[in-house]
């Protein structure tokens, strides 16, 4: 067992247990966090993606223990954002969200790549969103929600 502090969605938490159970069963289980969800768990779909200090990151291969002292956010933490209200507007008139699986992981890698540059290429975004699989939308709309989004948001990034 082991002590393991971090900021999870702007809030410190304080844990003790296995320092080596996956942040992904973690969020769902001792946080109720569901929005990142098991899909392939080797980290090649996305689905579990959440934001580590900023950066997109899969957290089915993430030990709890190297998040100490770091800052989490979820989906469920950057919904509350003004940020996620401009992606998720977009996603939806872009036709960029059809069964879901992929979407928190989507959005959340838009807000990291956005977040780096806020007025991406076609091709820095499909480069941006290369970790996150969807099988229903062919990516095509999920590039167009992302262009919008940085159009709709500029200054927010």
């Amino acid at each position: 067992m082991m002590t393991i502090k971090f900021m999870l969605n702007g809030t410190e938490q304080t844990i003790k247990t296995d320092p080596s159970r996956r942040l992904l069963d973690v969020l769902r289980k001792d946080f109720n966090l569901k929005g990142s969800k098991e899909g392939c768990g080797e980290g090649e779909c996305g689905a579990c993606a959440i934001l580590l200090d900023g950066h997109i990151t899969n957290s089915c291969c993430l030990p709890l223990a190297s998040v100490h002292k770091r800052s989490i956010m979820t989906i469920e933490g950057y919904a509350k954002t003004a940020r996620f209200d401009v992606l998720s507007n977009s996603f939806a008139e872009a036709g960029a969200v059809q069964c879901g699986i992929c979407t928190p992981g989507m959005i959340l890698a838009a807000e990291s790549l956005l977040n780096q540059n806020p007025a991406p290429t076609d091709a820095q975004i499909r480069i941006g969103i290369s970790g996150n699989l969807c099988r229903c939308t062919g990516y095509n709309m999920i590039v167009k929600a992302i262009q919008s989004a940085a159009k709709r948001g500029e200054g927010l990034w």
